[in-house]
C-alpha cells in the first residue's frame, strides 16, 4: 500500500522487546507506496517468540522480570499501572531531538506514527481490532505489509529508546516520536497526549490493506474511501497530506520516483530517491506551493498529492494552504493529533500531557532584528528578561542597586594617588611619559 500516512498489558514490561542493530539508513520515505519486495529482511532478524520482531531476551528478562503467558499478558507485578511515566516521556523527547539532528531520520519517524495509527476503523468498536495506535506495526506480520516497507528502519532506531525507558509504551514511543520529528523540522507544535496501552501479540495485528495506495484509479475516491474510514474530513486530508513536505520516495522500495535528484544525491543521510519539496528535511507549506506551480520536474507530485487541487473540495483547502502557512500549521498540528489518538487505549483513560510548563511560558525565539539598533525600544519579553537579571543581584525599578560604599573609598583614594603621581611635580618639564 502506499501514500503513507506520511507517516494488551497495563505494565509496560509486557511489551515484547529485542535488541536490534543500529539503523543504517535515514531516507525512508514519508509515504509508503506498494511493492513486489522489500529491501529490509525480516529475515534478517533474529526472530523468536510467537513471531514478534521484540521478544523478550535474556537480558531484558533478567533486568525487568516478569512472567509472560501463552496468551501474551503480564502476570508479574509492574512498577507502574500506567501505560507510561511522564518524567520519561520527557527524557525520551529530548534524546528523540538528539537522534534526530544526528540520523535526519524526520521523514521515517513520522511515518512510523502515521502508519501504526492509520489501520483505525472507526466502525469497529472492539479494542484492539479497531486498530489504530497500539502499536501493532512491531509485530512481523503487520511490519511486513507492503505498506511498510522500509519501516523496519524506523523500529531499529526507536528499539535503544524503549530499552532505555522501558515506563513507555511502544505506542507512545511511535506517536512521540512522530510529533517530534514535525515539531524540530520547524513545523507546529503537536497538542499531543499519552498514555497508549500496547498489543502484546502478533494475532492482534489488523489485516493488510488499511493503508491507501499512491496511485489508485479514483485518487479523490480512494482517499476518502481510506481517511473517512478514519473518522477524518477533507480538511484533514489535505492538511495530513502536507507532511510529504518531508521526505523522499524510493523506486527500489515503493516503485515510484526516480533513484536520485540535485536536492537528494547529496543527502543528508543516505543519499538518492525523489523528494516532493527542495528542502525536505523542512517542515512548512512549500509541499502545496510546489504542486500549484508545477515548475519543477525534479520534485515528486503522485497521483494522490496531484488530486489535492484537482478535486473541488481538497482544492479549497489546498489553495488556501499554499497561500497561508499559519492556517496550515494550525490545521496540520489538530489533524496530527488527531490521527495519533485513532483508535488507542489509555491508561489513564485520560491521557497523559507532557507539554511546557504553563507558569514558564514558551523562551523567546533569538531573531535579530528585535535587538537592532535600528528598533526604538526593545521586545516586552527581553524587557521582562532584564528586570529579572536586575533584580536577581538586588535591584528593582523603584530602587537603585545598594551601595558599597567601602569599595567607593578604595576608588576614590586609587583616583587621587594617580593624579598626585602625575600632576603633583610642577617642576619637572620631563614629559616623556605621555
Amino acid at each position: 500500500m502506499a501514500f503513507s500516512l506520511s507517516a494488551a498489558s497495563h505494565s509496560l514490561c509486557s511489551s515484547p522487546r529485542v535488541s536490534l542493530p543500529a539503523a543504517s539508513s535515514s531516507s525512508s520515505p514519508l509515504v509508503a507506496i506498494p511493492s513486489s519486495s522489500s529491501p529490509h529482511s525480516i529475515s534478517s532478524l533474529r526472530i523468536v517468540s510467537s513471531s514478534s520482531l521484540f521478544p523478550h531476551s535474556s537480558l531484558i528478562q533478567k533486568k525487568y522480570p516478569i512472567n509472560v503467558t501463552n496468551r501474551g499478558s503480564s502476570t508479574g507485578i509492574s512498577p507502574k499501572c500506567a501505560a507510561s511515566d511522564a518524567a520519561q516521556l520527557k527524557s525520551a523527547k529530548e534524546d528523540i531531538k538528539v537522534l534526530l539532528r544526528t540520523k535526519f531520520c524526520h521523514p521515517i519517524l513520522v511515518r512510523l506514527g502515521w502508519h501504526d495509527a492509520g489501520t483505525y476503523n472507526k466502525n469497529i468498536e472492539e479494542w484492539p481490532q479497531r486498530g489504530g495506535a497500539n502499536a501493532s506495526i512491531r509485530f512481523e506480520p503487520e511490519i511486513k505489509h507492503a505498506a511498510n516497507a522500509g519501516l523496519i528502519s524506523a523500529l531499529k532506531l526507536i528499539e535503544p529508546l524503549k530499552e532505555k525507558y522501558p515506563n513507555i509504551s511502544y505506542a507512545d514511543l511511535f506517536q512521540l516520536a512522530s510529533a517530534t520529528a514535525i515539531e524540530e523540522a520547524g513545523g507546529p507544535e503537536i497538542p499531543m497526549k499519552y498514555g497508549r496501552v500496547d498489543v502484546t501479540a502478533p494475532e492482534q495485528c489488523p489485516e493488510e490493506g488499511r493503508l491507501p495506495d499512491a496511485g489508485p484509479p479514483s485518487p479523490a475516491d480512494h482517499l476518502r474511501e481510506v481517511f473517512y474510514r478514519m473518522g477524518l474530513d477533507d480538511k484533514e486530508i489535505v492538511a495530513l497530506s502536507g507532511a510529504h513536505t518531508l521526505g523522499r520516495a524510493r523506486p527500489e522500495r515503493s516503485g515510484w520516483g526516480k533513484p536520485e535528484t540535485k536536492y537528494t544525491k547529496t543527502g543528508p543521510g543516505e543519499a538518492g530517491g525523489q523528494s516532493w519539496t527542495v528542502k525536505w528535511l523542512k517542515f512548512d507549506n512549500s509541499y502545496f506551493k510546489d504542486i500549484k506551480e508545477k515548475r519543477d520536474e525534479e520534485l515528486l507530485v503522485l497521483p494522490t498529492d496531484a488530486a489535492l487541487f484537482e478535486d473541488p473540495s481538497f482544492k479549497i483547502y489546498a489553495e488556501k494552504y499554499a497561500e497561508d502557512p499559519a492556517a496550515f500549521f494550525k490545521d496540520y498540528a489538530e489533524a496530527h493529533a488527531k490521527l495519533s489518538n485513532l483508535g488507542a487505549k489509555f491508561d489513564p483513560p485520560e491521557g497523559i500531557i507532557i507539554g511546557n510548563d504553563p507558569t514558564q511560558g514558551t523562551p523567546e525565539k533569538f531573531v535579530a532584528a528585535n535587538y537592532s539598533t535600528n528598533k526604538k525600544e526593545l521586545s516586552d519579553s527581553m524587557k521582562k528578561k532584564i528586570r529579572a537579571e536586575y533584580e536577581a543581584i538586588g535591584g528593582s525599578p523603584n530602587k537603585p542597586l545598594p551601595t558599597n560604599y567601602f569599595l567607593n573609598i578604595i576608588i576614590a583614594i586609587s583616583v587621587l594617588v594617580l593624579f598626585f603621581y602625575f600632576f603633583g611635580n610642577n617642576n619637572s618639564d620631563d614629559f616623556s611619559g605621555f
